[in-house]
């Protein structure tokens, strides 16, 4: 396995996969070469995973990336719709946000703050209705609870019994 060796006044040892998908250890400038070769060794097969992981999800975000001319478009689509959904689904589970909010976030689809507010991605919205229902379902989720713990999961599933098909979509489509 090849990688890049950074050392630094770190008290610690780690190992990263960057959006380039090199793999980087971060060592104490004390650190010997031997002991960052065992910790390279020990870690290969999870730097290998995440460099399939990382390249992965590059080759879905390019087939789905959202360009300039469809950008407005999703933003007005997920203006109207996903106020509705959060409130549709609001009924249903009983748990209200403080607020929802659209955001141009590139890295998640929703959140949840510890202040109960929802933001959404306006990216959500160039995905099938099965996703967005769950991304909402989610957020909802987190204001009962605010981690993604087995009481967490089964919330979700009591309102949609396959998520898993869900995030599948979220997953495959570069998220």
């Amino acid at each position: 396995m090849k990688y890049k060796v950074i050392r630094s006044d770190r008290k610690t040892i780690s190992i990263e996969v960057n959006k380039n998908c090199e793999i980087i250890i971060r060592a104490p400038k004390s650190c010997s070469d031997n002991a960052v070769k065992a910790f390279a060794e020990k870690y290969e097969a999870w730097a290998e995973r995440a460099v399939e992981k990382t390249r992965q999800r590059q080759k879905n975000a390019a087939e789905y990336e959202i360009n300039d001319s469809d950008r407005e478009k999703y933003i007005e689509t997920a203006q109207r719709v996903l106020p509705k959904k959060t409130e549709y689904w609001s009924k249903i589970m009983g748990l209200s946000p403080s607020y929802v909010k659209i955001t141009s976030a590139e890295k998640r689809y929703g959140s949840c703050n510890s202040k109960n507010g929802i933001c959404y991605s306006y990216r959500l919205a160039a995905y099938p209705e099965k996703a967005m229902d769950y991304v909402v379902i989610h957020e909802l989720a987190h204001i009962k609870y605010k981690n993604h713990g087995k009481e967490f999961y089964s919330l979700i599933e009591k309102y949609m019994p396959d998520y898993k098909e869900a995030e599948k979509i979220l997953r495959h489509k570069g998220g």
